[in-house]
């Protein structure tokens, strides 16, 4: 692990596995609720995501924004939500210079997902020089106005091992099986759990998140739009499940429609939810995104 430090930033944790091929860079860019150890590196039946990245010849580098997995929290006491878009992208533009500044300037890819998509979204808008190319599955994306509740007002938000099983079983139909291994989710809430060392003090146990990226998700879903995607320029992928409603097919639709200037692909995992990298078509999703990469480097 490289710590990452900067004068009045916090320090951010940057990972990376190295591949002998060295076809190219992915950077992995997390979602809302927790971070890289929970999701690409996080081995399922003994693999990573990001185990089988390197087998298709890829480094694989990805970190943990403030507030999650090992990098710095941010004050409990702020005045306002912490970790939003606003915050998170000069975190990202300094994840990205440490890597080009270690593999001799060469463009990286990203692969980012739900919230995290927004964040990478914005980034190629307006950094396409240092990217190769954008894969996105299950991203959050801007939609027409509808009646939402209340941004939150506090800094953080408690977040439950039960919350989180809701979460990824509540868009399976009934009557379908469950795609998501009760034996991996047992162990995954394990390791949820312990990223935050005061969860167990809590009634019932919780980790604490920042609440920033709830306030970004409102937003886009009261028709705001915190990406150009008019200005994107590099080969686009995006990969949804089929039962995902937080990425629906029109949304999909929509933000492809909205990339003119590069080359554009869309994807549906059949059976599949928003934590479809955790389910068990992950398969299905890791070789169309390894597919895609190795196609936007080749």
């Amino acid at each position: 692990m490289i710590r990452l430090e900067a004068a009045g930033e916090p320090t951010l944790a940057l990972y990376h596995q190295l591949s002998p091929a060295d076809k190219g860079d992915v950077l992995y860019v997390h979602g809302s609720t927790f971070g890289a150890d929970l999701s690409v590196r996080y081995q399922l039946d003994g693999r990573s995501w990001a185990d089988t990245l390197c087998d298709a010849g890829f480094n694989v580098w990805s970190f943990d924004f403030a507030g999650y997995g090992a990098s710095d929290r941010y004050p409990v006491d702020a005045a306002h939500p912490v970790g939003d878009i606003a915050q998170v992208l000069p975190q990202l533009q300094r994840v990205i210079a440490a890597i080009r500044s270690r593999n001799h300037g060469r463009r990286v890819s990203l692969l980012a997902h739900s919230w995290g998509g927004t964040v990478a979204l914005h980034y190629a808008s307006t950094h396409a020089d240092n990217l190769a190319s954008l894969a996105l599955f299950a991203p959050i994306l801007a939609r027409d106005a509808v009646a939402m509740p209340p941004a939150p007002t506090s800094p953080h938000f408690l977040l439950t091992a039960w919350a989180q099983y809701r979460r990824f079983i509540e868009d399976v139909p009934a009557g379908e099986t469950q795609p998501l291994s009760e034996r991996h989710f047992q162990l995954w809430s394990e390791a949820f759990l312990a990223t935050d060392p005061d969860a167990g003090q809590r009634t019932p146990p919780a980790v604490q998140s920042p609440a920033g990226p709830q306030r970004d998700v409102r937003a886009l879903r009261s028709g705001q739009v915190l990406y150009d995607a008019a200005a994107i320029k590099v080969p686009t992928l995006l990969v949804r499940g089929e039962w995902d409603r937080a990425c629906s097919a029109a949304d999909a639709d929509c933000l492809l429609s909205s990339i003119a200037g590069a080359a554009k692909t869309s994807i549906t995992i059949p059976k599949a939810t928003h934590l479809m990298h955790l389910e068990s078509s992950r398969g299905l999703l890791y070789n169309a995104v390894n597919d895609f990469l190795s196609g936007a480097v080749a």
